[in-house]
């Protein structure tokens, strides 16, 4: 089976930075598309960055600018850097992995930016 886990959370004051990473264990080759996902406090879960196998990039508006989403497909790993963070950010992140028509997620990471 396949699993994902997450690092990289924690506590940091708004303005500051941090790096999430997300690793696939597993038989899983190839991964399609990696993003990111996040559900703060009373929310839904929503979108954040994604990155396609040729490295396109998708970004929510809210973290644009501000977040950067990179991959090293060889390691079944993608990444996260959050900078410029804001109270809003905080939230349990999740990774996700698009394999063909399968859908994988990691349990999360939490980020926690205080004012």
């Amino acid at each position: 089976q396949v699993q994902l886990v997450e690092s990289g959370g924690g506590l940091v004051q708004a303005g500051g930075s941090l790096r999430l990473s997300c690793v696939a264990f597993g038989s899983i080759f190839r991964i399609n598309t990696m993003g990111w996902y996040r559900q703060g406090p009373g929310n839904r879960r929503e979108f954040v960055a994604s990155i396609a196998s040729g490295g396109q990039t998708n970004y929510a508006d809210s973290v644009k600018g501000r977040f950067t989403i990179s991959r090293d497909s060889d390691k079944n790993t993608v990444y996260l850097q959050m900078n410029s963070l804001k109270p809003e950010d905080t939230a349990v992140y999740y990774c996700n992995f698009k394999y063909y028509s399968m859908d994988y997620w990691g349990k999360g990471t939490l980020v926690t930016v205080s004012a």
